[in-house]
C-alpha cells in the first residue's frame, strides 16, 4: 500500500471539468494543495514534464519514497479521492 504524502491538482479556473474536481474535493473535505496553471507557468511546465500533456484536471499524488503519480479524468480523480477520503 502506497503511503501518500500529498496531492495536487494542476487546473484552471474556467476549465468545467477542474471545476467539477474542486467541487468534489471541497465536499470530502480532502486537503489538496491547487496548482493554477494559467497563474503560474511553472506549474504548467511541471505537468507537461511528468505527463507530456498539457491536459487538466490532472492530480498528482506524492508518495512517501519519493515517487509521484499522476491521474488525468475528471471522474478518475474524483472516484481515486472519493476513495480516499470518503467515510
Amino acid at each position: 500500500m502506497e503511503q501518500v504524502v500529498g496531492y495536487s491538482l494542476y487546473f484552471y479556473p474556467s476549465c468545467g471539468y477542474c471545476r467539477m474536481v474542486r467541487q468534489a474535493i471541497d465536499q470530502l473535505g480532502a486537503e489538496v494543495e491547487l496548482r493554477d496553471i494559467h497563474q503560474v507557468s511553472q506549474h504548467l511546465e511541471d505537468l507537461v514534464a511528468a505527463t507530456g500533456r498539457q491536459t487538466v484536471p490532472c492530480l498528482r499524488v506524492e508518495s512517501e519514497d519519493g515517487e509521484s503519480r499522476w491521474i488525468h479524468e475528471s471522474r478518475d480523480i474524483i472516484s481515486y479521492l472519493s476513495e480516499q477520503f470518503a467515510g
